[in-house]
């Protein structure tokens, strides 16, 4: 048998369910297993975590499907004009998305419903869910194995969370980049997968989400989708965007770290510079195709923030934000926002330290290939 049909059956016997849904899943699988298997120089934890991870994402979709055939009327519900927040990754947005899920009238995806979304989380129980401490021995686990992740990525069971994971279930996701050495899966993902069925899938995860659980106003983060951003909007015609912008000397080097941290135990054989030298090209990519994109007629669904100013005071953004979706930013979104911010201050856990040179990266070298894109949006450059 197949490696891939090995792991398809692990998913059968763990859930006792059979129907995967939509076939469109085996290439990026497929592509994933081939790649890791030659390229990805795994250690027998990072075999273990790699068949762990497929078998888990796989054993998601059977139980997603499960719940749709018996409760079809999931389908009917509407993802309605969810703000996405996007741009490079390492500007802000994750703060941006913690503060914007302190607002009780708009719905997030935290850590533990992206995990383990069956069943289908109520209103009733959604703040006592005993998934909450499952997936906080989870984080606990992550911190104990990559101590650094507290530094970097500072989160718990039910931080706001990227739908990094829920694209995983189609296995079109960067998040694998993350934790493996995988040339062959990233050239893939980047220059000719097809992401609309991607999208389709987390539209279909959010409506499992939100069905049992208002509010459905939806506020969204991933870098990826910057990528993407042509295949999103087919998908969420109606979205608006919020796109987080800083000095790419700040960024790249700082995300490449942070990738590298996420799979350092996977292998014996690590490889700083191939880290550092996808995440450059991936993200240069990916700004350029947003600015394709905002050049298409779409400028007017834009809203932009930058780094510095937002992380001295974001409230005034905030409210510009607020009045660009035509939404009340009401005290208590407010209060409640600014309560979050002075429990979780950056660097609450120890600054984050990385060297670019360890990732074959130099900082100017980083702003002259990125001109056109701080340029174009007037980013400031230096320390911030």
């Amino acid at each position: 048998m197949s490696r891939v049909s090995d792991l398809l059956d692990a998913a059968k016997a763990a859930t006792g369910f059979d129907n995967f849904g939509d076939d469109g899943f085996r290439e990026g699988l497929e592509i994933l297993v081939e790649s890791a298997d030659r390229e990805a120089r795994l250690n027998d934890a990072g075999r273990a975590m790699f068949d762990g991870q497929c078998t888990l994402f796989l054993s998601r979709r059977l139980e997603i499907e499960d719940w749709y055939a018996r409760h079809p009327e999931i389908d009917d519900e509407e993802i309605v004009a969810p703000l996405m927040v996007l741009g490079l990754p390492r500007t802000g947005s994750t703060a941006l998305h913690c503060l914007l899920g302190e607002d009780p009238a708009v719905r997030v995806m935290r850590n533990w419903e992206c995990m383990m979304p069956c069943p289908p989380p109520e209103a009733e129980t959604y703040e006592t869910d005993p998934r909450i401490a499952l997936m906080d021995e989870q984080m606990k686990l992550r911190d104990k194995m990559t101590p650094r992740m507290k530094q970097m990525l500072p989160s718990t069971a039910t931080s706001p969370t990227e739908d990094q994971v829920t694209m995983g279930f189609d296995f079109k996701s960067q998040m694998f980049q993350a934790s493996f050495r995988i040339p062959t899966y990233v050239e893939w993902f980047n220059t000719r997968a097809d992401l609309v069925p991607t999208f389709e899938y987390v539209k279909r995860v959010l409506k499992l989400l939100q069905w049992r659980c208002p509010p459905k106003r939806w506020r969204l983060k991933n870098p990826t989708y910057s990528l993407f951003i042509d295949a999103l909007d087919t998908v969420f015609p109606d979205a608006r965007y919020c796109m987080t912008h800083r000095d790419v000397a700040n960024v790249i080097p700082s995300v490449a770290d942070l990738y590298f941290e996420m799979g350092r135990i996977t292998t014996d054989d690590p490889d700083k510079h191939w880290m550092g030298s996808v995440m450059a090209d991936s993200c240069e990519l990916g700004m350029h195709r947003m600015i394709d994109f905002r050049d298409r007629g779409n400028e007017h669904r834009f809203f932009d923030i930058h780094f510095a100013p937002f992380q001295k005071d974001p409230y005034p953004t905030l409210e510009k934000l607020y009045e660009f979706l035509g939404e009340d930013f009401t005290d208590e979104a407010r209060a409640r926002m600014k309560a979050w911010r002075e429990n979780t201050p950056r660097d609450k856990h120890g600054r984050h330290e990385y060297d670019p040179a360890d990732y074959g990266l130099d900082r100017q070298q980083l702003r002259e290939q990125y001109q056109f894109y701080t340029e174009r949006y007037d980013v400031p450059l230096g320390k911030d």
